[in-house]
């Protein structure tokens, strides 16, 4: 099986405010993104990110071929238990998922 990051574009993960991060699966063409669409499964990110999928929010974006992901950061942003403020390493964990 192959990689997630192997088979896209880019993988971004930022911050979405003090409460929410967001992933976004860019996958560079129309192709790649019904690919990304049905074989990646929103339980298999909630996993990944160790959630339930009702805590994942999904949005898959056809115009732009992009599958996006919202989910609940583990900390408030800024607090003394947040380890990554910006939210940039989710997109590392997300890009190691095979699909």
């Amino acid at each position: 099986m192959a990689k997630l990051r192997d088979e896209v574009l880019k993988i971004r993960s930022k911050n979405a405010g003090p409460f929410w991060l967001t992933v976004d699966i860019f996958c560079g063409s129309p192709e790649a993104y019904r690919m990304v669409k049905s074989r990646l499964h929103t339980a298999q990110v909630a996993e990944a990110f160790a959630l339930t999928t009702n805590q994942l929010k999904r949005f898959d974006i056809e115009d732009l071929s992009v599958v996006k992901f919202s989910l609940p950061r583990p900390a408030v942003q800024g607090s003394i238990e947040d380890r990554d403020m910006h939210g940039a390493s989710y997109a590392a964990l997300l890009g190691e998922l095979e699909i």
